[in-house]
């Protein structure tokens, strides 16, 4: 498969356009989404008042997209590519997704008048279940992770003749993914850094492309239970690794794709990774202090820079962006006390 290109980018954002939201954006207060000292809670009002912040920091609210999440720019782009060309199938489409692909998959389909076909584990989150069913998808629960479900789907495709999409792993759906930092970066021109959460690697491989292209650091941010990404630069290929985290239900993706290796071997790349008590700490405080909703997936993201000894620590005056991918997530857990959630 070759590298997924700028030009790659700039095709899917033409294809898309006008077929979903743009992104918003608004600038966060890091100092009170710190834990105060001594506690497992964030900081709070008060807390480092006055304190003079070394860098400029925005959210990226993508969670507000079409299904809840960035993989509608993706799933929109392969379907209407797939109808553009005249290869999209009486049998639909198919996927294995651990939901948000999924919704955005069944959302495209119902968008082009085409049939979607799901494959989920039986560990997926009931919220994304439900918004399947709202898109007329049929849904099959399959196993207990995404590559069980993604045997299932290959299988089914092979004998229906349904045309085979993919959570991550294409460039069509990598290449709509990467709109995003496009946007991104015409609403922030002097943008230094973004930073995004890393599943199977294609959110991560179209912004890491795009951002590369207008000279844009990406941090890449995985949990520790989840380190596909991280485990595949270290052994220098795409290799297996265990799935174990808070965040496994959008991020538990056992092998990144080559595309979001050879994207994360390229100059202005850094990858990091972030305990699971850091993620649940950072999802609560984006409810507490800004009643921001968000799945795991995308609070690991801003994890990167909260914990009492960031993974990512920006220099002084550096302009960042964290991506807030997803919110395909029950309020339950958010409510529940402190320590109660893992």
């Amino acid at each position: 498969m070759a590298p997924l290109t700028y030009g790659d980018i700039t095709t899917a954002a033409d294809r898309i356009s006008g077929r979903i939201r743009p992104v918003t954006l608004a600038p966060l207060d890091i100092d009170v989404l710190r834990p105060a000292p001594g506690t497992g809670s964030v900081a709070g009002p008060g807390v480092g008042e006055g304190a003079q912040e070394p860098y400029r920091l925005h959210a990226a609210l993508e969670f507000l997209q079409h299904t809840g999440s960035f993989k509608a720019r993706g799933a929109a782009n392969f379907v209407r590519a797939h109808r553009d060309a005249g290869t999209l199938p009486e049998a639909g489409v198919a996927i294995a997704s651990g939901g948000n692909a999924g919704l955005a998959c069944a959302w495209a389909a119902r968008l082009h008048g085409a049939r979607a076909t799901v494959f989920l584990p039986g560990t997926a989150p009931e919220v994304k279940r439900a918004g399947l069913l709202r898109y007329g998808a049929d849904v099959r629960l399959v196993g207990t992770e995404y590559a069980e479900a993604l045997a299932a789907c290959e299988e089914f495709t092979a004998r229906t003749g349904a045309l085979a999409s993919h959570a991550y792993d294409h460039p069509l759906i990598a290449a709509g993914a990467g709109t995003l930092l496009e946007e991104i970066h015409r609403r922030l021109p002097d943008l230094d850094t973004v930073i995004v959460a890393v599943g199977g690697g294609g959110l991560f491989a179209g912004v890491a492309t795009a951002a590369r292209h207008h000279g844009v650091r990406t941090v890449a941010v995985e949990p520790e239970g989840c380190r596909a990404l991280n485990a595949a630069v270290e052994a220098g290929r795409p290799v297996d690794v265990t799935v174990r985290s808070v965040a496994s239900d959008s991020l538990g993706a056992r092998r990144v794709s080559a595309m979001a290796l050879e994207a994360a071997l390229r100059d202005g790349v850094r990858s990091v990774l972030v305990p699971d008590e850091e993620i649940v700490r950072a999802r609560r405080g984006l409810w507490e202090e800004y009643r921001i909703a968000v799945e795991h997936g995308a609070a690991t993201a801003l994890a990167a820079l909260t914990g009492p000894d960031p993974a990512y620590r920006p220099g002084p005056g550096e302009r960042v962006c964290v991506v807030l991918c997803g919110s395909n997530t029950g309020l339950g857990s958010l409510e529940q006390p402190a320590g109660q959630q893992l």
